[in-house]
């Protein structure tokens, strides 16, 4: 018999009740304790994203001095750029989590975003001018979008459903030690080549080369879809533990016929099911909407730190070592204390150490300041990122985990675009500091709208 990882129950596919109402973890109703087990499959994708983080990071770690030093643009066409960095991805997250869900085959849609992403690093060592970089980072960001929500669908298919946050912190850890060396790349390469910033460019390359053929070679055919197979053999033997958190390779061997049948689907098979996003899902989908909005690009951060003339621009790459090294120690034991506590809640909370970054930025004018801005927008993603796709993934209905997982991000990415840009136009109007802190004002104002919306109901 040959058994899919659908076959055993999904994380939270008993969970629609309500938008953090989970029914507790199976061993800890029967008494118990489950210990944590990370899938193997998990460690892959991590070490996947380690090393695109290193390539994209160590990009985005310079881009800002880049574009606004050495190409000599204005903070307005900054915030265009960091717009695309964070919404560009919206136009394909959703249509790459439905074809995730519709083929069943979620490793060929990742290896198409993450080669996407690779080809625009090469085309960064040619390519001058802000339309030429503008377009690079636009196809950037759609290799993006079309490789997370596949991704983040395979982690929660192949986790315990009781460590799921937990199992995205695992993720999001590996994926955050490539995003802090990264930067430190970039740091190290500027030090040593004065305006090197092509040299950037080709150690990203490089990177983003090694992760895909990590990606190809180590990252098992995670498959979502039941599988009922009729044979004329033996019996199957019982399918051991490991089974629950690793993928099931059928065996070449074994002669039976395999009949693939889906989840049950209302209308037009050859449509999505848009009733998808109804109920829990879609006050979460409205709450991270509303937060999205008020969430710009760290750049934005950064740059009102540099904007008080303390810190010389050689060191502007290590401010995003700073909050990728907190993310990188919390992402697991946040993760943790969602699982127990409430998903919901440490997501809408996790807002208020963003808000208290932008304050800090603000301040920027000490060290003091400094430091707490990066561990306040550290925490701020240890809260919300991984905890994010592993609350939509458990809204989300039988058969449509990466659709549910992308609206989620599709929402975030469109509401941080139009977030950026209008950041980068009061930034010109009103100066670095009024901005900042009027961000922090309207954001905590809007947390309870957020809490309502999500928590409560």
């Amino acid at each position: 018999m040959y058994i899919s990882l659908a076959d055993r129950p999904r994380p939270g596919a008993d969970s629609h009740s309500g938008a953090d109402a989970h029914p507790g973890p199976p061993g800890l109703r029967s008494g118990r304790t489950v210990a944590f087990r990370v899938a193997p499959t998990v460690v892959a994708l991590g070490m996947v994203s380690l090393l695109t983080d290193v390539s994209s990071e160590s990009v985005a770690a310079i881009l800002p001095l880049y574009v606004t030093g050495a190409l000599g643009l204005s903070m307005v066409a900054y915030g265009f750029l960091e717009g695309l960095h964070q919404g560009v991805s919206a136009v394909v997250r959703i249509a790459a989590g439905y074809a995730a869900d519709r083929t069943d085959r979620p490793k060929a849609i990742a290896v198409a975003g993450y080669g996407l992403s690779m080809l625009t690093r090469a085309g960064l060592l040619v390519v001058q001018g802000f339309v030429g970089i503008a377009v690079l980072v636009g196809i950037d960001r759609v290799g993006k979008g079309i490789r997370t929500a596949p991704r983040d669908a395979m982690i929660q298919e192949v986790s315990q459903s009781e460590h799921l946050a937990r199992s995205f912190g695992v993720h999001r850890m590996l994926d955050t030690i490539g995003a802090t060396v990264g930067p430190l790349l970039a740091f190290v390469v500027l030090l040593l080549v004065p305006d090197g910033y092509r040299v950037v460019f080709a150690v990203s390359l490089a990177a983003a080369l090694i992760g895909v053929a990590a990606l190809i070679l180590f990252v098992p055919n995670v498959r979502f879809s039941r599988t009922t197979t009729t044979s004329t053999t033996t019996p199957a033997a019982p399918v051991p533990a490991a089974a629950e958190t690793s993928p099931v390779v059928r065996p070449r061997t074994l002669r039976s016929r395999t009949l693939r049948s889906r989840a049950p689907r209302s209308g037009s098979p050859r449509r999505p099911r848009w009733h998808t996003l109804d109920g829990p899902l879609k006050r979460l989908l409205v709450a991270a909407g509303v937060l999205g909005l008020l969430t710009v690009g760290d750049g934005f951060i950064y740059l009102a730190i540099m904007s008080h003339g303390h810190l010389d621009p050689l060191w502007f790459p290590l401010l995003f070592v700073g909050t990728n090294g907190v993310f990188l120690l919390l992402a697991i034991p946040v993760g943790r204390i969602a699982d127990r506590t409430s998903r919901a809640a440490v997501l809408i909370g996790g807002h208020l150490f963003l808000a208290g970054a932008y304050v800090a930025a603000a301040m920027g004018g000490s060290w003091i300041a400094l430091g707490l801005a990066l561990l306040m927008l550290g925490i701020f993603y240890a809260a919300t990122d991984g905890v994010l796709a592993a609350l939509a993934g458990q809204l989300s209905p039988q058969g449509r985990t990466a659709t549910g997982i992308g609206a989620a991000q599709t929402v975030v990415a469109i509401t941080r675009l139009v977030a950026s840009t209008g950041f980068g136009a009061l930034w010109v109007l009103f100066g670095a500091v009024p901005t900042m802190v009027g961000a922090a004002v309207v954001l905590v104002l809007v947390l309870p709208l957020a809490w309502w919306l999500v928590v409560r109901r």
